[in-house]
Parts: C-alpha cells; sequence; structure tokens
C-alpha cells in the first residue's frame, strides 16, 4: 500500500471515528433498556461472577425472557473497569467494532477486487479507488452510525462477519487466516440470536464458491480447521440442545408464534369449504401452511423495499434511524442501480471475478433469510449484515459514474455535473447529520426511555427518607427496575443476596417495581411514574421533562 491510499484510509477512519464517537455517552439521549441490561449485567459479572439472575459465567443472557447471547456484556467489562458503569462505557464496544468494520470493508473490497478495471482505466488505480470508497460510504452509512452508537449486539455480529469474510479469502495463501475466519464466525453466533441461522448460511456460501480452493489445501488443514470450529461452538450447540429456554427468542418473535386469529379462521372455513365441494387442489392449497408461506415470502422480499431503504425505514420502530430519514442517502439510489448493473455484468477480463460476483450477490440475497421469518418487518436490526453489501455496489457505482463522465463529457459540462452531484450529497449528508445528532434528541427521547437518569439522581440522595419507593413499570416505564439498578449502580452481590430479578416481585432495598394506585398505598411513601400513572393531580415533588416540554416522568410524595 503506497502512501497516499495510506492517508486517504487514515482520514476514512478518522472520519468513521468522529461520526462514531463524538458525543457517544449522550446521543441517542439515553439509553435504552436493552442497553441498561447489558450494562448491568456486565457489571454484575465483572463483581460477582453471575448475571442478574444468579447464572455464573453465562453464555446467555436470560435478561428480559429474551435470552440474548452474552458476549456483548463480557466485551463491555473492560471499560466499566476504566470508566465505571456508564452509558459511554456500555456504547464503546459497539462504536470500536464499527470502526474497525470500515477498516475491514477497505480490504475486504481488494481481496475480492485485485484488479478491476472501468474502461481504459489502470486496475490498480480503479482497485484501490474502489476500496476506499466503499470504506468511505461505510464510515457515512446512516444505518451503520445508527448502531454503531449504539450497545446493539448486531453490529458486533457484522464486524465479525465482515472480518471472517476477509480472513477466509487470505487463507486459501495462507492456510493460518482460516482459523481465525473459523474464530470470528463462531464468536457471531455468541454475540446476536440472528447470527445463529446467518453464520451458518454463510459459511455454506463460502464453501460452496470456493470448493476448489478449500480442496487444494492440505487436508490436514481442514480438518484441524473443522475441529478448532466445532471446539468454538460446542458450548452454545449444547446449550442450543439441551434448554428449553434455548428458542424461546425466536419462539417469540417469530410469524409461527403469531398467525392473526382471524386468518386461521377464514382458512378454516375455505378448508371446509373446498372439502364440501371434493375441491382437493383447494384442500392443498388452503391450509395453514399456506400463510406461513405467504408470510415468509413477503417478510423476505420486504427487505428489499425501495421505501423501506430510502424513505421510511423501520415502520413501528424509530430507535431504528434517525427522524425523517431512513436507512440509506437518498443519492445514493442511483449509484446503487448503476453499481448491482455493473457487478452483475461485469466479466473476468473487467477484473470482476465470478467467485467475488456470486459471493456479493449470495450475501446480499442470504441476509433476509433470519428476519422473513419474524414479526415486525422489515427490520433493520436482523438485516444489519446487508451491510456493506450495499456500499459495495454504490461504490463501484459512483466509480463507473466518475470514469464515464471523464471519457464522455467536455471539462465544462463534466465539472458542472460533478458540482451538481457534490452539492446534492452534501445537502443530503448534511441534513442527516443534523436529524441524528440533533434533532434526534428532541424528536424521539420518549422511544430512548428518557427520563429514567435525572429521577434517580433526584432519588438517591433522599432514598433513606421514605420507608418504600414504588416505581411503575407499565407502559413507558417498563422494566424500569433495569433503568435504576444500572443508574444507581446498585451493588449485584446485594441484589442477588436479596433474591435478583424475580418473576413474581421486582424489588430491591427500598425500591418496588410494579403498578400503583395513589390512594391504596401506604404513607411515607414515594411514587415514581409516566404522567399516566397519575390521574389526579397529587402532590408532585419532582418532574422530568422531554427536550420538547412534554413531560416525561413525574415523582409523587404519599404523606
Amino acid at each position: 500500500m503506497n502512501k497516499k491510499i495510506l492517508m486517504i484510509l487514515i482520514i476514512i477512519l478518522l472520519l468513521a471515528s468522529m461520526l462514531r464517537l463524538w458525543n457517544l455517552g449522550n446521543v441517542p439521549i439515553s439509553p435504552d433498556w436493552d442497553e441498561a441490561a447489558l450494562g448491568y449485567n456486565a457489571y454484575s459479572i465483572m463483581t460477582t461472577g453471575r448475571d442478574e439472575f444468579g447464572k455464573f459465567l453465562p453464555i446467555v443472557l436470560r435478561s428480559f425472557n429474551d435470552y440474548k447471547p452474552a458476549l456483548y456484556a463480557y466485551l463491555i467489562i473492560p471499560f466499566i473497569q476504566i470508566l465505571d458503569l456508564t452509558v459511554l462505557a456500555v456504547r464503546l464496544p459497539s462504536a470500536i467494532f464499527g470502526i474497525l468494520s470500515v477498516l475491514a470493508t477497505f480490504f475486504l473490497v481488494k481481496e475480492l477486487f485485485p484488479n478491476v478495471t472501468i474502461g481504459e482505466s489502470s486496475r490498480r488505480w480503479v482497485s484501490d479507488a474502489f476500496a476506499l470508497i466503499a470504506a468511505c460510504m461505510l464510515a457515512i452509512s446512516p444505518w451503520h452510525i445508527q448502531f454503531s452508537r449504539i450497545a446493539f449486539e448486531s453490529n458486533v455480529g457484522l464486524a465479525l462477519n465482515i472480518f471472517s469474510i476477509l480472513f477466509f479469502l487470505k487463507g486459501f495463501r495462507k492456510p493460518l487466516w482460516l482459523f481465525f475466519s473459523v474464530f470470528c464466525m463462531s464468536m457471531s453466533i455468541y454475540v446476536y440470536q440472528s447470527e445463529k441461522v446467518f453464520v451458518p448460511i454463510l459459511a455454506t456460501i463460502l464453501v460452496l464458491i470456493y470448493r476448489k480452493q478449500l480442496l487444494s489445501l492440505p487436508r490436514r488443514h481442514i480438518v484441524a480447521v473443522i475441529i478448532f470450529g466445532l471446539i468454538l461452538v460446542s458450548p452454545m450447540l449444547v446449550y442450543m440442545t439441551t434448554d428449553k429456554q434455548a428458542w424461546a427468542r425466536a419462539q417469540g418473535v417469530s410469524i409461527f408464534s403469531r398467525v392473526d386469529n382471524v386468518e386461521v379462521d377464514q382458512v378454516s372455513k375455505r378448508i371446509q369449504r373446498d372439502m364440501a365441494n371434493n375441491d382437493y387442489l383447494g384442500v392443498i392449497i388452503d391450509n395453514r401452511r399456506t400463510i406461513f408461506v405467504k408470510d415468509t415470502i413477503d417478510g423476505y422480499l420486504s427487505h428489499f423495499d425501495l421505501n423501506w431503504l430510502f424513505i421510511k425505514g423501520d415502520p413501528n420502530i424509530t430507535r431504528h434511524h434517525a427522524p425523517n430519514m431512513s436507512l440509506l442517502y437518498l443519492w445514493s439510489f442511483p449509484f446503487l442501480l448503476i453499481g448491482i448493473y455493473t457487478l452483475f455484468f461485469g466479466r473476468k477480463e473487467n477484473g470482476i471475478s465470478k467467485q467475488s460476483k456470486l459471493l456479493v450477490f449470495g450475501w446480499l440475497l442470504s441476509v433476509p433469510i433470519p428476519a422473513s421469518i419474524t414479526y415486525d418487518i422489515p427490520h433493520a436490526v436482523r438485516t444489519l449484515n446487508f451491510l456493506p453489501t450495499w456500499d459495495i455496489f454504490i461504490a463501484i457505482g459512483l466509480l463507473s459514474t466518475f470514469i464515464y463522465l471523464q471519457i464522455k463529457l467536455k471539462p465544462f459540462i463534466r465539472y458542472a455535473v460533478y458540482g451538481l452531484i457534490g452539492l446534492v450529497m452534501i445537502l443530503n449528508i448534511s441534513y442527516y447529520l443534523d436529524q441524528y445528532f440533533v434533532q434526534q434528541n428532541y424528536y424521539y427521547a420518549l422511544d430512548w426511555q428518557y427520563g429514567h437518569r435525572q429521577v434517580t439522581e433526584y432519588v438517591k440522595p433522599i432514598q433513606e427518607k421514605y420507608r418504600k419507593i414504588i416505581v411503575s413499570d407499565r407502559g413507558e416505564m417498563s422494566q424500569s427496575y433495569i433503568f435504576f439498578l444500572f443508574y444507581l449502580k446498585y451493588d449485584p452481590a446485594q441484589y442477588l443476596a436479596g433474591g435478583g430479578t424475580r418473576p413474581d416481585k421486582l424489588a430491591f432495598a427500598n425500591f418496588e417495581f410494579r403498578p400503583f394506585r395513589y390512594d391504596e398505598e401506604d404513607r411515607n411513601v414515594l411514587l415514581i411514574g409516566a404522567p399516566g400513572d397519575f390521574p389526579q393531580i397529587y402532590k408532585t415533588v419532582f418532574e422530568v421533562n422531554y427536550p420538547n416540554k412534554n413531560l416525561s416522568m413525574k415523582v409523587v410524595e404519599k404523606e
């Protein structure tokens, strides 16, 4: 790598770092309950070796009965040791892996397309530019920034998958890299639920596409790599096959457990009508399985909806995108189409090998498979593995457009077109940055469960004055107990000694987390809840407002 390319790559990494690290503890404005749970469970494991339920060194966190893989919690521990139990410490692993994903994307594109050409351009120049632009597109990607700045395990899984592909390709020259590839794939299934499905699919794609290169390697290396992988994944495999709760999360989000009863009833009536009419073909077609197949296909195709990708983003979850923004920049749409066309019809003499082409498109088409059988789709988190394929297409589209304009247009017209494209890009990117770093905290504070820190800071110094502090756990106050554990940094040993998190009672110290009714509560009690928890006007001693001045939470004293 020459100095000029290295310098540009460093600038891109600095840009990626700035966009992922700047004011990380305050944007988004508050941790959501999953971030608080990951942070406190990491704190508990660090100090006691057990999670909030008392499980010793768990590979899966029960958390809110969603049984999430625990690797991210372990990644938080070193940062808690340095920065204490803070929002910044909880989010830093995701941000760092986000930056590493940008670096890995550069080297992956170089590995996939080392000799790519467009027109009569120099192979080396185009290959370097392609890799740099792809890395830059990921660095400024709204989709990637969104999840690099939140303690979302899927972002770490994405980084591990990119590295696993990179190391796999490097392994044909030096087999030692295959061990690193298998290590990354194995760790990925310990970090996020969807990876349990996606990683085996990805591994299968790699093996099928590069089977000739794999078979040319010494057999002892292949056997050793397989054994190494089996050893790494065996704890998760044992858990998945022996623990009845292993599939609780998958069952909870699966369309198979959430088929509309009305729709099923309609299908049953159609089957009865088919049987009465001796319509055997209708009996085969009109059954519950038809619903599942239809919903699965619809779910898969929904992730290629241009409205979702470029206009609205996830329809039901505002935490997955900035206000009035989607997952990809609107200006990138034409370049995406050009990039798909360029790679799809690219030939070997253009430096686009059939294997590289199959890998990129196979990667793209396989990502929605795990999400297609779940509800709340399309879903940006469960399909984060789309990245950086979209960025690869956009990068080659931009590069192809630039080279075409260089050849076809006169200088004056060419520079005018460059200026227009650049202006549109700058306006769209600037708008996104404002929406994410400024407007998001104003518009989406409710969705980020804002207010727990302020309430906790108010209550902490006066906690002992009250016989009991009752905190609502319904509506926007759901799972409020984890925020109080997190912000109070409540001693995990004491919490576990008191019974830890129990389904029958959420309580510690003099805190109780449950619905309440003011008139039925004892005296010398403090009540904390959302506005809807207090239908009448009582003695309010403290309030928290959202940035838009709407009431978030209030503290009421029962005298």
